[in-house]
């Protein structure tokens, strides 16, 4: 029997705030002593009362907005109860029945190659809880993390592998970090996300045991945890077995899916309404000036940027994945006169984002301006140095933050372009190598790149390339 996987996410992301959700407690925690980020409202001391973040409300909407929400005009904070020890309170300030936006949508692209839907269930407000720190004989906890105002965006079961889910990860960080509400970092914690996964017969619309697997803090885990369950979870079926619903956290040390505990229902919380916060009115004025603030989105700069300069649907894609290079690109393109918007997208998704990867630096922390990215870029295509030296002199300007200019001047890397100088190392090859001119003649005209190879070798790259191979056409074939 050939069976089909049921996927829907929980993604988690704490909001860029200054303050937390419910306190004035700096939100700016990474990298802070433990427990100094905290006061009598997020540690729960007797007769402190909460107060609801206003920039966690619109940082919320706005992101509501961006994925097709409906915003309720009136929402409510509920109380979640839970026995672990990350909240000094004992219970979660969350939202249940009542949520800031909810029936939203993402598009991905799906296996098939087509445009596919994935529906948003909900997109809601909470706290976030402390993190613990297990050691030998000991569990301790941080506080500092307790009420950083915390996202949840969950969708219905669309996903039918995990490169599905994989890709709308991928889409909802660009789209976070578009919005500017969040870094969606998971290597830091600022982006977590559960998986609700089950199997069913191809064909079938009854949904399977779903089991819920946590602890994926990387996008390499989310690919290799799915598809891990998947095929237990296949396994099991095929063995006669009863797919049980539980918790499962990824280990990643032995590359596979482990029991936590058994999956919590909704009662199991014991729900209901927050006594210490009113209702959250949100007036429909208040929504439309938020959404006065919504920047064009990843989208609609592909198909823009497909449109306007022409990019295919790939390269296009790659440069909107992240707001700063699509914003660099356009810099580019502005200020390079003459040079095709394809060969600075060309230049940005390959040489530049070689040297980031190997820098481990981002499109803003590194030292090549846009202005100084044009001003080689038209160098090359005026024909003042040639593309290999371009990439060498790319290379400096990335190590020295000098500009094309500095590097080619003083290193004399200008293209050699007098005629006369070099035909006369063009007759000087040709008359050292009288079986290479041979076979040329013979009808191997491929030779020709070998011929320039050699004048390239001994002006140090600095010929013009298309020049030499006319010069040698000319003299081989007169």
């Amino acid at each position: 029997m050939e069976y089909e996987a049921v996927i829907g996410m929980e993604v988690h992301a704490q909001l860029l705030t200054k303050s937390k959700m419910f306190c004035s407690c700096d939100a700016n925690i990474f990298g802070a002593e433990p427990n100094t980020h905290v006061c009598p409202v997020c540690m729960a001391l007797p007769g402190a009362l909460p107060v609801i973040n206003k920039e966690a409300v619109e940082k919320t909407i706005l992101t509501g907005l961006a994925l097709h929400c409906e915003i309720a005009e009136d929402s409510v904070f509920a109380r979640k109860n839970y026995m672990y020890p990350d909240l000094p309170k004992g219970y979660q300030i969350s939202q249940y029945e009542l949520p800031l936006t909810r029936n939203g949508r993402v598009e991905i692209e799906g296996d098939d190659g087509k445009p596919k839907i994935i529906r948003i269930q909900r997109a809601h407000l909470e706290e976030d809880t402390g993190k613990l720190v297990h050691i030998a004989g000991a569990s301790l906890v941080d506080y500092n993390r307790a009420g950083i105002p915390l996202l949840e965006i969950v969708t219905e079961p669309d996903m039918r592998s995990a490169e599905e889910a994989y890709r709308y990860l991928l889409k909802l960080r660009t789209l976070l970090r578009y919005l500017g509400v969040s870094t969606a970092d998971m290597e830091k914690g600022a982006m977590r996300c559960e998986a609700n996964v089950s199997v069913r017969p191809v064909g079938s619309d009854k949904l399977g045991t779903k089991v819920e697997v946590k602890n994926l803090n990387s996008f390499r885990a989310v690919r290799q945890a799915l598809e891990y369950e998947i095929k237990r979870q296949i396994n099991a079926l095929e063995n006669g077995e009863r797919v049980v619903q539980v918790t499962m956290g990824w280990d990643a040390a032995r590359n596979r899916t482990v029991v936590q505990r058994s999956k919590e229902q909704a009662h199991d919380y014991r729900y209901f309404p927050e006594p210490d916060l009113p209702p959250l009115h949100v007036s429909r004025e208040w929504v439309e000036e938020i959404a006065k603030r919504l920047p064009e989105l990843p989208d609609a700069k592909q198909e823009r940027f497909m449109r306007q300069y022409g990019l295919d649907g790939n390269t296009a894609r790659v440069l909107v994945e992240d707001r700063n290079v699509a914003d660099y690109f356009e810099s580019v393109v502005s200020a390079a006169k003459g040079v095709q918007p394809a060969q600075v997208a060309n230049w940005i998704s390959g040489e530049l984002f070689h040297l980031l990867n190997e820098s481990g630096k981002s499109i803003v922390d590194q030292p090549v301006t846009p202005q100084a990215l044009a001003e080689l870029l038209e160098m090359i295509d005026s024909g003042s140095i040639n593309l290999n030296t371009g990439k060498r002199v790319l290379d400096k300007m990335f190590e020295t933050g000098e500009s094309a200019k500095e590097i080619v001047d003083r290193e004399g890397l200008a293209q050699v372009r007098d005629e006369d100088a070099l035909l006369a190392i063009v007759r000087k090859v040709i008359s050292e190598n009288p079986k290479e001119v041979q076979k040329y003649r013979e009808g191997k005209q491929s030779l020709i790149g070998w011929f320039v190879g050699q004048v390239m070798r001994e002006t140090r790259g600095k010929a013009d390339p298309k020049l030499l191979r006319e010069l040698f056409r000319r003299e081989l074939e007169s």
